[in-house]
C-alpha cells in the first residue's frame, strides 16, 4: 500500500504577483498591517514590482475592489487589510458581516485566492496589538495565506 501524501502549498509560489487592497479608515492600524503584509512577501522573496497596493476608502469596500481585481487576471491572489472597531451603535455588525461575506463571495465567484487580513476588534487596543511589528501582525498572516493558496493552485493545476 502506497503513503498517502496530501496536496498543500507552501510559502513559495513561482512567479507570482499579488494585489494588497487596503482600507483607510483606520489608517494608522491599516498602514501596521500592510507593513506586516509586505514584510512577509518580502521575506518570501517576492520583488515589488509582483506587488500592486490598492488603497479604498473602507473595509466596506473591500470586496468590491477585490473582485474587480480578481477579473482583471493580473494577479494570482488578492490580499484585503482593514480595521473596524466596535463602536457605540449596530454599524459595526454590519460592516464587519458584509465585509466577511463579500470578501469570501468573491474567491469563490472569481476562482481567484482572496487572503481575508480584516482586524474586528472591540477596541484600538485589541487592533494594536494585532497590527504591530510582531508575530501576531494579521497583514502578515493574510500575506502567507495568499502565498500558500497560489503554491496550492500552482500544484493542482501541475496534478
Amino acid at each position: 500500500m502506497s503513503e498517502f501524501r496530501p496536496i498543500e502549498g507552501n510559502f513559495n509560489p513561482q512567479d507570482a504577483s499579488f494585489a494588497i487592497v487596503v482600507a483607510r479608515w483606520n489608517g494608522e492600524i491599516t498602514e501596521n498591517l500592510l507593513n506586516g503584509a509586505r514584510r512577509a512577501l518580502a521575506r518570501q522573496g517576492i520583488p515589488d514590482d509582483k506587488i500592486q497596493v490598492i488603497r479604498v476608502p473602507g473595509a466596506f469596500e473591500l470586496a468590491l475592489a477585490a473582485k474587480k481585481i480578481a477579473e482583471v487576471g493580473q494577479v494570482d491572489a488578492v490580499i484585503t487589510l482593514g480595521c473596524v472597531i466596535r463602536g457605540g451603535t449596530p454599524h459595526f455588525e454590519y460592516v464587519c458581516g458584509e465585509c466577511a461575506r463579500g470578501i469570501g463571495e468573491v474567491g469563490l465567484t472569481t476562482g481567484v485566492p482572496i487572503a481575508f487580513g480584516v482586524l474586528t476588534t472591540d477596541d484600538l487596543k485589541q487592533a494594536q496589538d494585532r497590527s504591530g511589528d510582531n508575530e501576531e501582525n494579521k497583514g502578515e498572516e493574510a500575506a502567507l495565506t495568499a502565498l500558500e493558496m497560489v503554491s496550492l493552485f500552482q500544484k493542482l493545476a501541475a496534478s
